[in-house]
C-alpha cells in the first residue's frame, strides 16, 4: 500500500523552514505516493539534530519531494546524497538544485536498496530513512545499513514511518534516541554506537 499523500496547498508545495534558503518554496510532482516530511515534523527533527547537521554527510533514501535533504543543505551540511527511483521526481529535484545553486548535492535515480548495496564510499553521518509506508523496506534497509558499515562513528538515523506500522528491531548497538508521533506519522532518531 502506497504512502498517503498530503496535500501542500494547491500546487504540490514544499517549504523549506530553516537555514540560508529558509521560507523558499518549491514545487514537487504529483507522483502517488510522494509525502514530504510535514513541516513540524521537519522542525523537530532539525531541533533534535541541532548542530550534527552543521558539516555532516548526509544520505537521503527515497528522497522523494527532497524535504529532507534540501533542508539539511540548507542548515549546513557538507554533502547529501540523494536518492529516488522516480525519473520525474529526480527531473524536478535536479532543477531545484540548479535553481537554489545547492552544492554538495549528489543525486540518483535508483533503487534505494540497490544503491546501497552497491555503494563503496565512505560512511556517513546521518542517514535519512523515509521509504513508502506498509512496504516492509525499514527492517532491509537498515539491516543493509548496519553490515556494510555505512555511518560514521556516532551516526544518526532518521527514521520516518506509518503511526500504525510497528517500530523495527535494531541492529545490535543502536540505540532509539528519541520518537514523536504526528497524526498518522511516527518518527524517530537513532544512534549509533
Amino acid at each position: 500500500m502506497p504512502k498517503p499523500r498530503r496535500s501542500s496547498g494547491p500546487q504540490n508545495q514544499l517549504r523549506i523552514i530553516g537555514g540560508q534558503w529558509r521560507g523558499r518554496k518549491l514545487a514537487f510532482p504529483d507522483v502517488e505516493g510522494l509525502r514530504p516530511t510535514p513541516d513540524r515534523v521537519r522542525e523537530t527533527l532539525f531541533n533534535w539534530l541541532n548542530q550534527a547537521v552543521v558539516g555532516a554527510r548526509c544520505l537521503d533514501c527515497f528522497t522523494g519531494s527532497g524535504a529532507l535533504g534540501l533542508e539539511a543543505l540548507s542548515r549546513g551540511a557538507s554533502a547529501v546524497t540523494m536518492i529516488d527511483s522516480s525519473p520525474q521526481v529526480v527531473d524536478q529535484l535536479r532543477a531545484h538544485l540548479s535553481l537554489l545553486n545547492a552544492e554538495g548535492a549528489e543525486l540518483h535515480q535508483a533503487n534505494a536498496e540497490s544503491w546501497l548495496a552497491a555503494y563503496r564510499g565512505e560512511p556517513f553521518d546521518i542517514i535519512f530513512l523515509d521509504p513508502p509506508f506498509h512496504q516492509q523496506l525499514v527492517a532491509p534497509m537498515l539491516k543493509r545499513i548496519s553490515e556494510r558499515g555505512l555511518l560514521s562513528e556516532a551516526g544518526l538515523i532518521y527514521l520516518e514511518m506509518a503511526a500504525d506500522e510497528a517500530p523495527p528491531a535494531l541492529p545490535t548497538g543502536w540505540q532509539l534516541h528519541r520518537e514523536k508521533q504526528a497524526g498518522q506519522v511516527s518518527y524517530r532518531l537513532i544512534t549509533v554506537g
